[in-house]
């Protein structure tokens, strides 16, 4: 099979390659495609450690073509994901708590095991989670990982219809983080990027407020025209865009973290302590979480944006990501 892999140098190379047999509980799904994430840029640039011959990809949608002894959550037919949280152990207190993504344990797709950019994948069945009927593969695909992440962290949040929501950082998850944020959970939102392009975008999408930091203090505007928003959910992966959150906060507000930039936030600690300001880190989403943020697409309740691409263009989509060229998700096109 054409698998897409992790290089020694750096790079990605579509190549051929093997496929085991399969093992107790576990199915081999042929891939129709895999949404290509700025995760897999930091797997293939070994920010994480080095992986070279590791098969990218955590955002997959296959069919199952064949189950593996003891199967009974997937039969031949069904279509189902290749998410980043590939398995936990299934026995630690994060797993039996509802905080399986936290697993000590955890084995993650594209990473420590071969992920979803190749013509077939072997997943461990009960941890795929079935793609509902009236949802696209190609969409689903952004669900599984940009999706469901931002899903989780508006869910942490806590917040209640009505309420204010920054949202920092409007590419890739930020623009599922505004749909869920207003078609779910009913929130107004005030939308934030460097770029205006994506900021139009966001407009377009059903933004309340939308905030360039670039030519306005974000702080400001929330605390002025909302008296503060009641969370900031943080996709940008800049130490400034954390930072700002804070500031845009009421009293008693959250910032949840979900991009990974590598420096350190400012935090004032007499704030926090008199302002009873939380900051939360939020990880992907759990199979629960996932079932529901498929359901939600599934009713039209978000639409992913998305671009269909051969996986001959790897290279060139990280290329395009580290630049900031493009809005929504680039899928890999892995039926034709």
């Amino acid at each position: 099979m054409k698998a897409i892999i992790a290089t020694k140098d750096r790079k990605a190379e579509v190549v051929e390659k093997d496929i085991r047999p399969l093992k107790y509980g576990e199915a081999l799904l042929d891939m129709e495609c895999c949404g290509v994430c700025h995760t897999d840029l930091h797997v293939k640039n070994a920010d994480f450690g080095d992986v070279a011959g590791r098969t990218l990809g955590h955002e997959g949608i296959g069919v199952v073509k064949e189950v593996g002894e003891g199967v009974t959550s997937l039969k031949v037919g069904d279509r189902a994901s290749v998410a980043w949280f590939f398995e936990g152990c299934g026995h630690c207190e994060y797993c039996t708590t509802g905080r399986e993504t936290l697993c000590r344990e955890v084995k993650n797709s594209g990473y420590s095991v071969d992920g979803g950019m190749a013509e077939q994948c072997i997943v461990t069945a009960d941890y795929a989670v079935k793609v509902p009927d009236g949802l696209s593969s190609e969409a689903a695909s952004s669900i599984t990982c940009a999706g469901v992440t931002c899903y989780k962290a508006i869910k942490v949040a806590d917040t209640l219809p009505g309420q204010w929501m920054v949202i920092s950082g409007m590419g890739g998850l930020g623009n599922l983080a505004l749909q869920y944020a207003k078609n779910v959970f009913e929130l107004k939102v005030i939308a934030v990027d460097i770029n205006d392009a994506q900021l139009e975008f966001a407009k377009e999408m059903g933004a309340d407020i939308c905030v360039n930091p670039l030519k306005e203090d974000l702080g400001k505007v929330a605390q002025e025209r909302v008296g503060g928003a009641h969370a900031a959910v943080v996709t940008a992966v800049g130490k400034s865009a954390f930072n700002q959150a804070v500031d845009s906060l009421r009293a008693g507000g959250k910032v949840i973290a979900v991009g990974l930039p590598s420096e350190s936030m400012d935090l004032s600690i007499p704030r926090l302590v008199l302002d009873g300001i939380e900051v939360i880190g939020s990880l992907v989403g759990t199979r629960q979480d996932l079932r529901e943020a498929f359901q939600f697409a599934a009713e039209g309740k978000v639409v992913p944006k998305y671009q269909m691409r051969p996986m001959e263009e790897i290279n060139e989509i990280f290329e395009e990501m580290e630049q900031g060229k493009y809005t929504g998700r680039m899928v890999i096109d892995l039926k034709n």
